[in-house]
């Protein structure tokens, strides 16, 4: 089965259609009852199995309490996605505010190792399992355009899912970024139209996920790097 962040909407939501039609088991997490109902109701009509728990990532209790809700109902933790995340609109020096610099960290860095943290026990018991945490472009190169909290946040994720596999790939658990640059979802409706022209679609982001999970066992895909061009 697979447990799935942030995974009501958007790039989320595309990932979670694309793993259940891989034959897995998803419960989805995020922080709105009413969206990840809704959410279940769109993937149930395409013929998904489909759960939610919901939990905001930054809530360490919230996330142990859903992992153990998981696990009473089927046993096992076979696929975390870390896909719950957020940027702010002021990224720059010049205009941050302290109080989003820390929201962005703790969704996106603090909430991804939370997640993990939280599923390594059941992986080792059952003698493996894969994490996939979507990244960012901003994780790998330093872009004004990312922002000074989700440019450091994104690199702490590809900094933890490397150190996961130095450590855990002995217990049978690997670990996978993927890293986009700009995707279009609601996230970006404040940038210009032509720019949303040639980001990223969330069904694209939810290929490059299913490449990775359908790694054999023996291997892994460490990072996939996605960016987008006005061709």
């Amino acid at each position: 089965m697979a447990w799935i962040t942030g995974g009501s909407a958007g790039i989320g939501l595309a990932i979670a259609r694309t793993v259940a039609g891989a034959g897995y088991l998803v419960v989805l997490s995020a922080r709105s009852e009413d969206q990840l109902v809704n959410a279940c109701a769109k993937l149930q009509s395409d013929g998904a199995t489909v759960e939610f728990e919901v939990a905001d990532v930054t809530d360490r209790d919230a996330v142990n309490k859903a992992r153990d809700a998981i696990v009473s109902r089927h046993g096992r933790i076979d696929l975390l996605i870390n896909n719950a995340g957020f940027n702010s609109q002021k990224r720059k020096w010049d205009e941050l505010i302290p109080e989003e610099f820390d929201a962005v960290i703790a969704a996106n860095l603090t909430g991804t190792f939370n997640a993990i943290h939280a599923v390594l026990p059941t992986m080792r018991e059952q003698g493996g399992g894969m994490v996939v945490n979507i990244s960012s472009i901003a994780g790998k190169q330093i872009n004004p355009d990312g922002g000074v909290a989700y440019t450091v946040a994104k690199h702490g994720v590809q900094i933890m899912s490397k150190m996961l596999n130095q450590t855990e790939l002995a217990n049978g658990i690997r670990s996978c970024t993927i890293a986009p640059g700009g995707v279009k979802t609601r996230a970006h409706d404040w940038r210009p139209k032509e720019a949303l022209a040639y980001m990223i679609e969330p069904e694209e982001v939810a290929r490059a996920v299913r490449f990775a999970i359908d790694s054999p066992p023996n291997s892994f895909i460490f990072d996939i790097e996605m960016n987008w061009s006005p061709v």
